[in-house]
């Protein structure tokens, strides 16, 4: 029986993939990287600076990995007003709200998800936010899942996580929680 929901947020909760790739565009182009759409959302949920290090060693080059996620960071913040709600499974939150524990564990960075959050008017939804600051592993390791329910005081088992990714889902299910693909919503 489920007594806790947790949502993922980037392509979960708010429609970010596609200011997120123009985001990746803009900071990788001028380093001749290149990263074909289909790879950017097969690394969906992957914490920005590992994609820049795999990126990197895969391109050969040694970039500054600090420098990169900040400018990927500042490119995605000046594209935010561009993003939405992903109605479906917000309205899914909206039903819980108020009747039981709800959290969102994310790979991406704290500022970043909380902006993401704000922009889409929920962020004020969830007391228990997990952001790839708060675990050492990510998607698809189960740790991000694993601390957020923690956190809210309940057992993985219990927990149903709301999920866009292949990494994502492999963490819940690694996690031992239900999940719900949102793609197929």
């Amino acid at each position: 029986m489920t007594q806790a929901l947790i949502f993922d947020c980037d392509g979960t909760l708010a429609d970010t993939m596609p200011a997120h790739y123009q985001a990746w565009l803009e900071v990788l182009r001028p380093h001749g990287i290149d990263f074909p759409e289909d790879r950017f959302y097969a690394m969906g949920g992957m914490p920005t600076d590992k994609i820049v290090v795999e990126l990197c060693g895969e391109a050969g080059k040694l970039l500054d990995v600090a420098a990169l996620v900040r400018d990927k960071a500042l490119a995605f913040e000046r594209k935010i007003g561009e993003v939405r709600p992903i109605e479906k499974v917000v309205a899914v939150a909206r039903a819980q709200r108020g009747k039981g524990p709800m959290a969102v564990a994310s790979g991406g960075q704290r500022r970043m998800v909380e902006k993401t959050l704000a922009q889409v008017g929920v962020l004020d939804w969830f007391p228990v936010v997990v952001t790839a600051e708060d675990t050492r592993q990510h998607k698809p390791a189960p740790d991000v899942f694993l601390e957020a329910a923690r956190r809210l005081g309940v057992a993985p088992a219990a927990c149903t996580v709301y999920e866009d990714t292949d990494l994502g889902l492999e963490a819940a299910r690694r996690a031992g929680m239900r999940w719900v693909d949102v793609r197929r919503m």
